[in-house]
Order: structure tokens, then sequence, then C-alpha cells
């Protein structure tokens, strides 16, 4: 029987969606960018799968939160090396891409949802049975 940390599974959610605001990428002339504003499509799906663990949440299944949980942590991976790749791949000239890549900075708010997603991920747990004595 899996048992969910509710205070674990909250605070996990709250970060995720915190982390949307916070600076996720350093653009020399731009600035900061969060993430909606270095790629939207990215911010969309993160936030509704945010939503959809919300409403999991919500309807108390903790093995669908679990799941949700396991997206979450491979969205973050799969985000992170998308950001990555992009800003090292952004244009067709080798030249340009290696100087690219040198300026654009990976910021803090990536941790933020590394946290957010790992407070996610380990906020369910198996509930050992009892044993029970035979007297």
């Amino acid at each position: 029987m899996l048992v969910l940390n509710k205070f674990y599974a909250w605070l996990g959610i709250v970060l995720c969606v915190i982390s949307g605001f916070c600076p996720m990428l350093r653009v020399p002339v731009k600035g900061n960018w969060n993430l909606y504003q270095s790629d939207t499509r990215l911010f969309f799906i993160t936030y509704a799968l945010v939503a959809i663990s919300v409403l999991i949440l919500f309807i108390r299944k903790v093995g669908a939160f679990k799941f949700m949980s396991f997206i979450m942590a491979i969205w973050y991976i799969l985000s992170v090396v998308a950001v990555y790749f992009t800003a090292h791949n952004y244009t067709k000239y080798g030249f340009a891409n290696k100087l690219i890549g040198k300026v654009v900075h990976f910021q803090w708010g990536w941790i933020v949802l590394l946290v957010g997603v790992l407070f996610m991920l380990f906020s369910t747990s198996k509930l050992k049975p009892a044993k029970q004595s035979s007297l």
C-alpha cells in the first residue's frame, strides 16, 4: 500500500509552480529569462503536468500521483537537455553556435524545479504491513 506525505507533495508542487517564474537562463543582451521566455511550449507542458498532479492529489489517487511524479522527473531531464541543445545549436553556423553556447548560462531556477520534482517524487512511499504475532 502506498502512503502519501501531503506536506512534501504540496511543497513540491508549489516549488514547481514558483520555478516557472525564476530565472532559468542568463542571456547577455536580454538579461535573465524564465521558463516562459526561454520556450513557451516547455512552460505550458510543465504547468499542464503540474495541474494534472494537483488534480490527482485532490482526488487522492496515490498511485497516479507517484506515476505523475515519475513523469515530472522524466520531463525535467528532457527539458534541461532540450534547452541545453537549443542554446548550443541555435543557428546553422558552427562558430555562432559555439559563441552562443559559451555566453548563455543556466540559472538557479533549474535547481528550484529539480527540488520541487524531488519532493514530489519522494512524497510517496510503500507502507510495510505490520507483522502479526501468533500467540
